[in-house]
């Protein structure tokens, strides 16, 4: 079994140290991307990350990852709310795959409530900022750890 975890970034998150930091925080994504790595080394995981603004490349990442990776922590930003395409590639990949937001979309408007991709991913972690990703990674070992 691979030993490595895709975490994928959907659109805006780019940004991220200069968009809305009171809603997203300080941190840039190049932050977070080192703190993944750092912390997907500790539990034993290669961290494969990535971002896009593209939802079809998000789509074909899925489906790569379903084919090489252990697992799966996606925040699809925006693209939760509305991509059934992606919640179809989640139902069609094999690997565990974890939804994580930087906010809590919960107490925000009311559009952002719902996730179109939340009912094929194994869990959502939301509301806890950058710690957000290493939650979902301590997830995934879990979760394949628990699938062998």
């Amino acid at each position: 079994m691979s030993s490595t975890i895709f975490v994928l970034n959907g659109p805006n998150l780019n940004a991220l140290g200069k968009r809305e930091p009171g809603i997203y925080g300080g941190q840039t994504l190049a932050d977070i991307e080192a703190m993944c790595k750092a912390e997907g080394n500790l539990l034993g995981f290669d961290v494969d990350f990535r971002q896009s603004n593209v939802e079809g490349v998000l789509v074909d990442w899925l489906h790569e990852a379903g084919e090489v990776a252990a697992g799966v922590a996606i925040n699809p930003a925006a693209y939760g709310h509305t991509s059934i395409a992606m919640h179809d590639a989640i139902r069609a990949i094999a690997v565990p795959v974890v939804e994580l937001h930087l906010s809590n979309i919960h107490a925000r408007e009311e559009f952002r409530h719902k996730s179109m991709i939340a009912p094929a991913v194994k869990g959502v972690i939301c509301g806890f900022g950058a710690q957000s990703y290493i939650l979902a990674l301590h997830a995934l070992k879990n979760l394949t750890n628990t699938s062998k």
